[in-house]
């Protein structure tokens, strides 16, 4: 299993799988033809399904235009390994397409060319060598030693700087959000709330304000994001208000030290990452199950450790937080990261803080393992037919009428 610093990656939005990879991929074809006339880029399945919404085809123009124009040509063809592919070519002065390239995008901004077994683009090394939840727990015990200790011991000392820098590019997109209000771009037309929501929370009383507070906070970030501001993948661009919203409440409104809230985001990053070993993380390929449930796990995880959760009950919250969105689908109306995903940022947030605390009232033990969970939500996935799986053409994307 690779580093958080693989899971956990700072870029603009609005989405990892559909603006990240795509420019990443693009860059990456641009340094191999740097003197190309001309090229062509085929996008397909969910990529060219809510390519335009997402902003894909402007993520690789910025990339591959610096070089030469670009065609981007739609198709609707599913390809077999993952539904966010891509083809890159040279536009020779014949017509004819030189060095087809073919790559996904997988999720979180990672890239694959089609074998995730010995895939040169999953750069970085593997430093975990336990692979479940498990085996990491059965560790923790063994050794009397917290989840975060765990990461600690497999990143070395190094990661508390990196996720530093995480957790201000984290705060930074909720204090941005408050402040800003207007109209997100796209054909919805939709609204900024952040900012109204946070100015109403704040006149209710504590037992109300603090979950008030806690939506305004995870709209803040996905409105950022939304509108292509600088976020967090936690684990995706699409989820990336859920951390850092209860993250935010977890210093503001109950006082954390930075230091205790970057060992949380530790310890929520490895159930997050464990997902991305061993399911997926791109709502493409298994729904929004991937996104946003999986950072309601991870957010669980780490509010649990913060309140003193032992590592089962940490466990349990995770398992909660991912268990209560099985079978979610992926069904952004227009294409679009805004509607329904921002209001389910801000539902998953606060599910997160009731996974926690239905966790601590237990010892722990519980039926359902993470790693089972984990499990189901990959074949429950791979069984949502297309159309629920970020194509724009299912769910509430087909209920949409402008």
């Amino acid at each position: 299993m690779k580093s958080l610093k693989e899971l956990y990656k700072i870029g603009r939005g609005p989405s990892s799988s559909h603006t990240m990879g795509p420019y990443k991929a693009a860059g990456i074809y641009a340094e191999r033809h740097p003197e190309a006339k001309g090229f062509v880029v085929t996008l397909y399945g969910s990529l060219s399904a809510t390519g335009k919404g997402h902003l894909t085809d402007v993520a690789i123009n910025d990339a591959l235009g610096r070089v030469a124009p670009v065609e981007i040509v739609w198709s609707k063809e599913f390809l077999e390994f993952h539904p966010n592919a891509m083809k890159f070519a040279v536009k020779a002065d014949d017509g004819s397409l030189q060095d087809e390239w073919t790559v996904y995008s997988v999720g979180g901004g990672a890239l694959s060319e089609g074998d995730a077994a010995a895939d040169a683009l999953n750069q970085g090394p593997e430093v975990y060598s336990l692979s479940s939840m498990t085996e990491i727990q059965e560790w923790c015990q063994d050794n009397g030693r917290s989840f975060w200790e765990y990461v600690e011991e497999c990143e070395g000392p190094d990661i508390w700087d990196y996720l530093s820098d995480i957790w201000k590019v984290m705060q930074q997109a909720v204090e941005d959000g408050l402040q800003n209000e207007g109209v997100l771009p796209g054909p919805i037309h939709l609204q900024r709330k952040a900012t109204v929501y946070f100015v109403k929370a704040n006149g209710y009383k504590p037992s109300l304000q603090s979950r008030g507070l806690v939506h305004a906070y995870a709209l803040a970030v996905s409105e950022q994001n939304a509108a292509g501001g600088t976020i967090v993948t936690a684990p995706t661009c699409g989820s990336s208000g859920v951390m850092p919203a209860v993250m935010y409440h977890m210093k503001h409104g109950h006082d954390f030290s930075d230091m205790r809230i970057l060992r949380a985001l530790a310890t929520g990053g490895l159930f997050g990452n464990l997902v991305k070993q061993n399911a997926s993380i791109s709502g493409a390929d298994v729904g929004c199950q991937g996104e946003v449930g999986v950072a309601c796990a991870m957010a669980a995880a780490a509010v649990c450790q913060l309140f003193g959760g032992t590592p089962a009950q940490i466990e349990y919250a995770a398992e909660m937080g991912l268990e209560h969105h099985l079978g979610m689908t992926c069904d952004p109306v227009c294409g679009l990261v805004q509607v329904p995903c921002i209001e389910r940022n801000a539902f998953a947030a606060t599910r997160a803080l009731d996974a926690n605390f239905y966790a601590m009232l237990s010892d722990g033990r519980h039926i359902v393992s993470f790693d089972d969970v984990v499990s189901v939500m990959k074949q429950t996935g791979h069984d949502l037919p297309n159309l629920y799986k970020e194509t724009g053409i299912g769910g509430l994307a087909a209920s949409y009428k402008k």
